[in-house]
């Protein structure tokens, strides 16, 4: 998912940074909660370890442009169920940021609306986990309904900012409905292959008994909530 470039600008840009450091600011609290309840070394473990996927996910990855962004697959979810959302929510904003600055200046500008495209999803997908993950499930016992519940929540909140961006943009011209139409249809395997790779990697969790208890992944992972 990436913002193509003149969808927003002008004037109108300034909402996009707006956004950006409200999010900014949410993701900046949760840091502090995790900081103070997970230590420095465990945050930025987790925090370098979600970026470098994110990274991944962008540039290794295959993505192609349709209608006004690009379809990639972010995996919010599995970063949210690995890592929890302040190293999630850091490691989104900072891959990003790697990737503008070295590998795609020209989407520096749309830093903003990609990081809220991002983050916002993020977070209403972390307080859909709170609501439809009882506190005595681990997340690795997590079933398709639920991992796709997550994934719904997450892409298509992005699928909703990416539209919302565009209409902000161009407004309700035919020409851009048709691209904002085909981006979301494109979005739709996203959606449906998600929960797979988060039953993957939640799985893999599970066999391997070396992670159980490790600082660097989310403690719900392996244990029960309080």
């Amino acid at each position: 998912m990436h913002i193509e470039p003149g969808v927003v600008d002008g004037a109108k840009i300034f909402l996009s940074y707006a956004s950006a450091a409200a999010l900014l600011a949410t993701t900046a609290f949760a840091g502090a909660r995790a900081l103070r309840e997970q230590g420095a070394a465990t945050l930025a473990g987790r925090s370098l370890l979600a970026a470098l996927l994110v990274f991944c996910s962008f540039e290794v990855l295959p993505h192609h442009p349709v209608g006004v962004s690009e379809v990639h697959l972010i995996l919010g979810s599995t970063l949210l169920l690995l890592f929890g959302p302040a190293a999630a929510a850091i490691g989104l904003a900072a891959g990003l940021l790697v990737q503008g600055l070295f590998f795609a200046p020209p989407d520096l500008p749309q830093y903003g609306m990609n990081v809220t495209t991002l983050l916002a999803p993020l977070f209403a997908t972390a307080a859909l986990a709170r609501r439809i993950i009882a506190p005595h499930t681990r997340y690795v016992d997590l079933s398709y309904a639920q991992t796709f519940k997550l994934s719904l929540a997450y892409q298509g909140g992005i699928v909703a900012w990416v539209a919302f961006w565009a209409l902000y943009g161009h407004g309700v011209g035919a020409g851009n409905l048709q691209q904002i139409a085909s981006f979301g249809g494109a979005y739709l395997l996203v959606i449906l292959v998600e929960p797979l790779v988060d039953l993957a990697v939640l799985a893999a969790a599970k066999a391997a008994r070396r992670l159980h208890g490790s600082a660097l992944l989310e403690r719900r992972l392996f244990a029960a909530g309080a």
